[in-house]
């Protein structure tokens, strides 16, 4: 099985998570923690582009957190996963937790979780480098301005599914461990909600209540700190 003198796997016969918790970390970490599954969390800090080494690209050949190896996989033989979305329906499907099992509640829950990887995701990233990162180096307000209308645009999306349902496919599911750590983004890493008057979709600041107040998702957050 994969192993690395970067991140040394201490008990082989668990599940290890390499991770960093950014959104798309915390998505992996706060699944694991809603599983219960065992699992060794190996810090991958992206700011030192440890990503780009040899034996991660073994892992994800994205260069790109989370990734997770899972020493069973699907066929009792060891199984790296790279993509968040992938590893979310992995642990669900792995521990029968967080995803409908019949035919209609199943897709629904996947056309969220694949809103969010399609659209939330890059949408919300895009918007945060612009508005935080990038402001000196653009001297036109065109990229901040189109990604924040497309945050808002997507907030009010999220906002009016919430509205007549409250949880994004049903019950709580990987659609919703998904979305809230980019949601969350916003508000804590980007320091933009103000901006982006997200307090005025009173549906999605009330979902988002409730996902953080889980258990789990307060563990989750922690695994593997900026």
């Amino acid at each position: 099985m994969w192993n690395s003198e970067k991140w040394p796997i201490q008990d082989p016969t668990k599940l290890q998570l390499f991770s960093l918790n950014t959104p798309n970390g915390i998505k992996a970490s706060t699944m694991l923690e809603e599983t219960g599954l065992p699992y060794e969390a190996h810090r991958v800090n992206i700011l030192e582009d440890v990503q780009f080494r040899d034996d991660y690209k073994k892992l994800n050949p994205n260069s790109k957190i989370p990734a997770l190896l899972d020493p069973t996989g699907a066929d009792g033989q060891p199984l790296a996963i790279m993509e968040s979305g992938a590893i979310l329906i992995h642990l669900a499907e792995k521990s029968g937790k967080l995803m409908p099992r019949d035919a209609r509640g199943r897709s629904e829950c996947l056309q969220w979780l694949f809103m969010q990887v399609g659209h939330v995701g890059p949408m919300f990233g895009q918007f945060g480098h612009f508005y935080k990162y990038a402001k000196d180096k653009c001297d036109h307000p065109y990229p901040v301005e189109r990604y924040a209308n497309e945050t808002r645009r997507l907030f009010g999306v999220l906002n009016m599914r919430l509205a007549d349902h409250e949880f994004l496919a049903g019950e709580y599911s990987i659609a919703d461990v998904a979305t809230w750590p980019w949601v969350a983004g916003i508000r804590d890493h980007y320091a933009a909600f103000e901006y982006l008057g997200a307090d005025e979709h009173t549906h999605l600041m009330r979902w988002l209540g409730q996902c953080e107040e889980r258990p789990a998702s307060q563990r989750g957050r922690e695994v593997c700190p900026l």
